[in-house]
């Protein structure tokens, strides 16, 4: 059985691509491949959210590809992909993608969930959200 694989692993401040993460983790041996995109939506908490931008810490790429490594590092696992994007979003763009191959549904599942929330968790990305009344707020600010 050949190791492990992470491909993909990116912070980026280019349009995130879901199918070119799902085709990074193709694997003949998977019998499923699951995947995630982190939408930017209109709304947080009852208000009205009207764009965003996210600031990265210099040490992102090197976070985002250690939580790749240990999701990979599960033997369930055959390929990882995941990316975050920094910048200027607007409602309706994809700010986070994940993908995983293993040769069942269910690890797959399990291991797309662990890699979104450890990535959601760790990353040194804050997102300030602008609200539809002119305010703003950061989220996941330290």
């Amino acid at each position: 059985m050949s190791a492990p694989a992470i491909t993909l692993v990116e912070v980026t401040d280019r349009p995130l691509d879901l199918a070119a993460h799902e085709a990074a983790v193709a694997d003949r041996r998977a019998g499923a491949v699951v995947s995630f995109q982190g939408v930017v939506r209109d709304h947080d908490h009852g208000r009205a959210v009207v764009s965003l931008d996210y600031e990265g810490h210099p040490s992102a790429a090197q976070v985002l590809r250690e939580v790749a490594a240990e999701i990979a590092a599960d033997p369930d696992v055959y390929v990882v992909a995941v990316s975050h994007r920094v910048g200027p979003l607007a409602i309706g763009d994809v700010a986070l993608v994940a993908a995983v191959s293993t040769a069942h549904r269910a690890a797959a599942f399990t291991a797309c969930a662990r890699l979104v929330d450890e990535a959601k968790a760790r990353l040194p990305i804050w997102k300030r959200q602008v609200f539809a009344d002119g305010t703003e707020e950061w989220v996941n600010c330290p």
